[in-house]
């Protein structure tokens, strides 16, 4: 497997050489200082792009990145109504074990993308000096705050009222049913933002 230090430094010596990509950033739990690194963590990158469509006339230009066992690019799925709007997405696992989630964003959609932001972002490469104002990274976001006795109330009676229905499934040998009414309204309560992490 790929060490962190040569990834990073093969997906930034990319974009410093393709004149189409003017910005790159670096998502999620890697640029999170409070989390403990370990090898099953993806690389989320984005490249800002000028020419989106160019990129996706053919894979190949992903040959780059190491071989290839499975990719996926949601946007092209029928099943998946597109999620990201301009964006393109590469989700490739290669043959080290190593996982890229890889978004090609149009440049002009920079202000978006940070107003968007969940704070866990970084600047890798900044070819134009696209990004004005220091960019630190932060899991303020997901920090656990007190439910309200409200907040705590209403959880508690969706939660009973749809383990009725549960109930039900399951005496009816509607197991598909019950399995649909836990996951999608029970355990939503059950774990609901903060109420659950609070107590626990």
């Amino acid at each position: 497997m790929r060490s962190e230090q040569e990834m990073m430094q093969m997906l930034i010596d990319f974009a410093v050489h393709d004149q189409r990509i003017r910005l790159v950033t670096l998502e999620g739990l890697r640029t999170n200082k409070n989390i403990r690194p370990d090898k099953f963590q993806d690389y989320d990158i984005s490249y800002f792009v000028t020419d989106l469509d160019s990129f996706k006339e053919n894979d190949l230009w992903l040959d780059a990145f190491g071989h290839r066992l499975f990719m996926q690019k949601p946007e092209d799925m029928e099943l998946f109504p597109p999620e990201l709007g301009n964006w393109f997405s590469y989700l490739i696992l290669f043959d080290d074990g190593i996982k890229l989630d890889l978004t090609l964003i149009p440049l002009a959609e920079v202000e978006e993308y940070f107003a968007d932001s969940d704070g866990l972002v970084q600047v890798l490469l900044d070819k134009d000096g696209l990004v004005k104002q220091e960019v630190v990274a932060s899991d303020r976001q997901y920090w656990i705050k007190k439910p309200t006795a409200r907040e705590f109330d209403d959880c508690c009676n969706e939660y009973w009222w749809v383990s009725t229905y549960i109930v039900k499934g399951v005496a009816r040998k509607e197991i598909l049913f019950a399995i649909d009414h836990l996951n999608e309204n029970g355990k939503p309560n059950l774990i609901a933002d903060d109420v659950l992490a609070y107590w626990v």
